[in-house]
């Protein structure tokens, strides 16, 4: 008996000023199935469900669900009819408690009858079967980014769902929170729940989802059964074209010390030492709160050093702030782009020149044609997809925002790069193009430092990694002894 079809997608189209989003594109889910859903940046994913929640009207075409059709949804429709949705960027309100984000629908409609005890102990309910502690009363913007991430799955679970849809959930947990996840994900399987998964990271999808369909420049590919697919097929089918080297060769030795570190202490953090050359890709591992994300914060000024030395070229740096950290030629690329990596409602070439706008000013005033020119060449060095460099940035994909962020550094003429998560939530054709420009940078002398929880990614690109444990280092790997075990147990603090 063929399995029940719960949400079909005939003929959407969408176009938005110069894009043609979504080209005739029809789908279908089945009843109690998780079915990935893949394809580069800017392949149409984000934008197909959208349309499924109501966010967006399409111009064309027809959403069936469990038999009725619609021509046009709203988001009141969406989630009557058991829609859930966690976008990749965050739907939380900071202010409010972890307990009021999880039921704020139900606050909204019945204000009357809320009562705050109740929802906090619903849930902790909810909460549980994450295997989390996280205090209901606690405000999000409190919480750790992999916190956040589980109050939106916990969000859409304590909701009457039927059809739950994942923008890479994933991205910012760790090993152990994933695993959480995909426990919760076959718990509402096995309820008859449809699970929609988008994710990047094919070792995923290939261990938890049914079916897998494939997106190409707002097209509808193909649909395949994961078990009768493999890696290469799945990456060839989404860009068009065969992958054959996963991480670049170096053609130059790194050189001289570009930046040291002596005993650096704040943010969290404990006597951080380490150097990193001119030419190096410098990897740094950690699980999540191990004091990655703060390093990157104290070296770019965007957090205060208690006590330590940053040094770069020998010569001692005070670096305050991220203007200090910029007239140093450090650039930061954070992992949170959207929150702080760039101004969203701003066209392309305003984000990109706004570091260097002093330098290309007189007496307050901007010189258009050399902003226009500087954020021409970096659009066409780093392949950043944009009908207009007047486009608005949140009208990008998250791969093309990452790459405006990138833009900004290089722009600055930064000698020192920090990526923090630098593909996170980025599309296997475009980890190339980030890997190949990183791989150039290092071979023109930049020093770079890589943060990520990728730990293919780490040791594929890196010359050496330092492992973080708990905001102190925990140990250095030389690439001659580079081994995935090792490096987990040095940051899990078994050595």
């Amino acid at each position: 008996m063929d399995a029940k079809v719960v949400l079909s997608l005939e003929n959407i189209t969408k176009r938005y000023p110069g894009v043609l989003a979504l080209d005739n594109v029809s789908v279908s889910f089945q009843e109690g199935e998780v079915h990935a859903l893949l394809g580069e940046n800017g392949a149409g994913k984000s934008t197909l469900i959208k349309a499924v929640a109501g966010a967006i009207d399409i111009d064309s075409g027809i959403i069936i669900i469990n038999g009725h059709e619609y021509s046009k949804m709203t988001p009141h429709l969406s989630r009557g009819l058991g829609v859930e949705v966690i976008y990749q960027e965050f739907n939380l309100v900071p202010t409010l408690s972890v307990a009021e984000n999880i039921y704020l629908c139900e606050r909204n409609e019945n204000s009357a009858l809320f009562n705050t005890k109740i929802i906090e102990k619903k849930a902790v309910e909810v909460l549980n079967q994450f295997g989390v502690k996280i205090d209901p009363r606690i405000v999000v913007q409190e919480l750790s980014i992999a916190e956040q991430q589980i109050v939106e799955i916990a969000k859409a679970v304590s909701k009457n769902v039927k059809i739950l849809i994942m923008d890479e959930p994933s991205a910012p947990l760790s090993v152990s929170e994933v695993e959480l996840m995909f426990k919760i994900i076959n718990q509402l399987k096995q309820k008859g729940v449809t699970i929609i998964y988008i994710s990047h990271r094919l070792e995923e999808v290939f261990r938890i989802s049914d079916r897998v369909s494939v997106m190409r420049d707002g097209r509808y590919v193909t649909t395949k059964n994961t078990k009768e697919t493999n890696r290469q097929e799945l990456i060839t089918l989404m860009v068009g074209r065969e992958l054959k080297e996963s991480y670049p060769q170096r053609k130059k030795s790194p050189g001289e010390v570009a930046l040291e570190v002596k005993n650096l202490t704040g943010n969290g953090d404990r006597n951080i030492s380490f150097s990193v050359r001119k030419g190096e890709i410098l990897g740094i591992s950690g699980l999540v709160g191990a004091g990655r994300t703060e390093l990157a914060q104290l070296l770019f000024g965007a957090a205060p050093m208690e006590s330590g030395e940053i040094l770069i070229n020998g010569n001692h740096a005070k670096i305050h702030s991220p203007l200090d950290a910029i007239q140093h030629k450090i650039g930061l690329l954070t992992e949170d782009r959207k929150g702080q990596g760039l101004f969203l409602e701003m066209a392309v070439k305003w984000n990109i020149s706004f570091p260097i706008i002093r330098r290309i000013s007189k007496y307050g005033v901007v010189n258009t044609k050399q902003e226009d020119e500087i954020a021409q060449k970096y659009k066409e060095r780093i392949n950043i997809k944009t009908p207009s460099l007047l486009q608005q940035v949140i009208n990008l994909s998250g791969g093309n925002q990452q790459k405006v962020v990138l833009a900004k550094s290089l722009a600055a003429e930064s000698d020192i790069l920090i990526f923090d998560e630098p593909t996170r939530g980025i599309d296997v054709g475009a980890k190339q193009e980030i890997y190949h420009l990183m791989t150039e940078l290092a071979d023109n002398g930049i020093a770079i430092l890589m943060i990520s929880s990728d730990m293919e990614e780490l040791l594929g690109m890196s010359d050496r990694i330092i492992v973080l444990c708990e905001g102190e280092v925990a140990g250095e790997v030389q690439k001659e002894n580079f081994n995935q075990h090792y490096i987990l147990d040095l940051a899990s603090g078994t050595h």
